[in-house]
């Protein structure tokens, strides 16, 4: 009998080439012991078996091997297929049992995670191009997101990075990860390994979303190799994310908000934080786990609620050697923020607030925008650096950047207002440091 869904429990769950790097990772996680949200995964045969089902086979070659002209009706076909037909009955049937079975407990929602044959791999992590749902609290919900997660595959931003990557959506599969959704007080992520050799945790309040996505500023609790909390830096909310002078949106400012939270600690130090000492170095903890599970340096998400602290996703981390900046850039006016965690560079300084000025970006350039998020993906080839006034070292982007060894400073505030646009700015990914060079007048 077919069987296309595995709970991940079940050892067969850790095996990438059918689930995906990132459900066999967290399948991994939860067999070393470490805390996971258990659910199930849907294997990439479920994929292979519903686009055979569609007859869509033929449609999903053309899209790949046509002219980009030719082959867009194709991509669309797979798309709106994949999207708007019925699931095979072998499928669907196994996925509704599995879903009710989740969800018996009384107001379960579940959260619905892409898993793609490539995802998570060394040098493609696919960090924001994918798909994830949360929330999810009934079952046509859960039949459409994971029909979005399948058809994510063909979208035009997994697709150019893909491009970006010689790997063609024809050759590869999406799994889909399914969980119960951890209803978090606080969330982030982590690193178990930065280049001085330390660990940093981010964190910020409510459920990850906003950090994944560089919307917010985290709390960032940084560690010595061995756990020792070495410094803590409060995080920041903001009231507004955007503006952009050619659509004239009518708020121009981004303004700070200090967390307002007030939690009772053992210790003043951790007051309006989003961790606790205990937490923090239990969250250490489990990324030097997981890096014996991997085998590697690893980038970590979690979440925290009343019953503790869960392991959402582990994937390869990228670590490069510091570099030195240059001589020049000594005593030149500063800012700090978080670092991306790898490399230095110096360039003109693009300033731009929407996607729709991205064609003012020139090759070599240092991106200061506002929030970078991972649709800023498709500029990674032709910047420099990029220094943003929002995210975290573990945002989606800053994972990117990781991938192509471009330097990253993000959380500075007020970035936009006090380097000016064109001037010469240096961007230290290791430290967290921006320097720039005033313009001289004349």
């Amino acid at each position: 009998m077919t069987k296309f869904v595995v709970n991940l429990s079940d050892f067969e769950a850790a095996d990438p080439s059918r689930f995906g790097p990132k459900a066999a990772n967290q399948a991994a996680l939860e067999h070393a012991g470490l805390p996971t949200p258990g659910g199930f995964c849907l294997g990439a045969d479920a994929y292979n078996h519903q686009i055979k089902f569609l007859n869509l086979d033929d449609a999903a070659r053309k899209a790949v091997s046509l002219p980009f002209m030719e082959s867009r009706s194709h991509v669309a076909d797979v798309r709106i297929g994949l999207f708007s037909m019925p699931i095979a009955p072998e499928i669907k049937s196994e996925l509704v049992a599995a879903y009710h079975q989740l969800v018996s407990a009384p107001a379960c929602r579940i959260a619905v995670r892409s898993s793609s044959l490539m995802e998570d791999t060394e040098g493609s992590s696919f960090a924001g191009q994918f798909q994830t749902f949360l929330g999810i609290d009934n079952e046509d919900d859960f039949l459409t997101a994971l029909r979005a997660c399948w058809g994510a595959l063909w979208s035009p931003r997994a697709m150019r990075y893909m491009d970006d990557k010689n790997i063609r959506a024809v050759d590869t599969a999406m799994a889909v990860l399914v969980q119960p959704l951890v209803e978090a007080n606080a969330s982030g992520g982590g690193l178990s390994q930065k280049a001085d050799g330390g660990m940093s945790i981010s964190a910020t309040w409510g459920l990850g979303e906003a950090l994944a996505q560089g919307e917010v500023v985290p709390d960032r609790y940084d560690l010595s190799s061995d756990g020792e909390i070495l410094e803590i830096v409060g995080g920041q909310e903001f009231e507004h994310s955007v503006y952009c002078n050619v659509h004239g949106m009518p708020n121009n400012q981004v303004n700070p908000v200090s967390h307002n939270h007030q939690i009772e600690h053992e210790n003043k130090e951790y007051k309006d934080r989003c961790l606790t000492k205990h937490q923090i170095i239990e969250i250490a903890g489990y990324m030097k786990t997981a890096e014996k599970i991997m085998g590697q340096a690893v980038e970590v998400e979690w979440a925290a609620n009343d019953e503790g602290i869960k392991m959402l996703q582990a994937r390869p981390l990228h670590v490069r050697e510091i570099n030195i900046p240059d001589e020049m850039w000594k005593g030149k006016p500063s800012m700090r923020g978080h670092p991306g965690g790898i490399g230095w560079a110096s360039g003109r300084a693009c300033i731009i607030s929407c996607e729709c000025e991205i064609s003012r970006i020139n090759p070599g350039d240092v991106l200061v925008t506002k929030v970078a998020g991972p649709a800023l993906a498709s500029v990674l080839p032709r910047v420099s650096g990029i220094i943003a006034e929002l995210g975290g070292s573990t945002s989606h982007l800053a994972s990117l950047g990781r991938e192509r060894g471009i330097p990253m400073v993000l959380g500075v505030q007020n970035a936009t207002q006090q380097i000016i646009d064109g001037s010469m700015v240096s961007v230290d990914g290791v430290s967290g440091e921006v320097r720039w060079v005033p313009p001289t007048s004349t």
